[in-house]
């Protein structure tokens, strides 16, 4: 699992001219699930990303978390986060997750992060969407659950 964290000013997702989603403060995240994925995985993603400190405090440096700014959050999931580039031009995306499985799994993520985070928003998965943000710092963290799960966080 990987999710790719933006601190953002603000963030916006839309599909088919509609908006989905839309924040002020906080994380935009693109979730990526592999074939590997499960449940399990995604508590600890989930706990790192609430709990990851990369809000400035008073004195400038980052050692805040969401809950302690009031940050918002907006997934969306991105199974080019599996991108195999390797060989050719063209990527593979065969480590992706299975639609379903990777479906079921979004879910179950927006829903754990939204019984920690009041402001919970998130794009529509499968669809073609269009994604606007303004990236403060730029701030820009990959978690990947390899280096996640491997340490035991």
């Amino acid at each position: 699992m990987r999710f790719l964290v933006q601190r953002v000013h603000e963030a916006s997702v839309k599909s088919n001219g509609q908006i989905l989603g839309r924040i002020g403060k906080g994380f935009l995240v693109f979730v990526g699930i592999s074939a590997q994925d499960t449940q399990a995985i995604a508590d600890k993603m989930v706990k790192k990303l609430i709990g990851l400190r990369i809000f400035e405090d008073e004195d400038g440096k980052t050692n805040l978390d969401m809950k302690a700014v009031d940050a918002q959050i907006l997934l969306i999931s991105q199974f080019t986060l599996y991108a195999d580039c390797r060989r050719g031009n063209r990527p593979s995306f065969t480590d992706a997750g299975a639609p379903q499985m990777a479906n079921a799994l979004y879910r179950y993520i927006v829903d754990k992060v939204r019984q920690e985070i009041a402001v919970v928003e998130e794009g529509s998965f499968g669809a073609s969407m269009e994604v606007a943000l303004v990236n403060e710092g730029p701030f820009t963290v990959l978690l990947d659950s390899d280096q996640i799960c491997r340490n035991n966080v």
